[in-house]
């Protein structure tokens, strides 16, 4: 298997909090950062899901701290995801230092929703594949 889809991210020093380390609401912009990169990676922009009628969403995210982030701390962002058989799909995130230690999991549930009807689409691994240049980045 191939590694998952990832992103580099340096930690700015207006990220962190009082402790003088990253504040934990900004662990979830850099997951967002991951899944939308990966998304352009596809050949996925946002024009075209808009044109398309449909937009992701969040349904549950679960965010596990393992080690703290510093300000100028370099990680990569993982974002891989796991289909079933509904209208909803797993994503696995890992945030990993440059020395390979895990810094953060964040694992969520997504689904595609129709932006007409406010509605989940119905197997949404198919419709990302239509929408994607490159559908093999999504374990498609």
């Amino acid at each position: 298997m191939s590694e998952p889809f990832s992103v580099p991210v340096a930690v700015r020093g207006y990220e962190t909090d009082t402790q003088g380390h990253l504040n934990q609401s900004v662990y979830l912009n850099y997951a967002e950062h991951a899944r939308w990169s990966l998304l352009r990676a596809a050949g996925i922009r946002q024009a075209d899901l808009v044109a398309r009628g449909v937009g992701p969403v969040a349904l549950e995210t679960t965010i596990r701290f393992r080690r703290e982030l510093l300000a100028g701390d370099e990680v990569t962002v993982s974002c891989a995801f796991e289909w079933g058989e509904g209208k909803t799909f797993r994503i696995r995130q890992v945030i990993r230092k440059a020395d390979g230690t895990v810094a953060a999991e964040v694992e969520g549930v997504g689904g595609l929703m129709d932006l007409r009807e406010r509605r989940l689409v119905a197997n949404p691994r198919e419709r990302f594949k239509e929408l994607a240049a490159e559908p093999g980045l999504f374990g498609a």
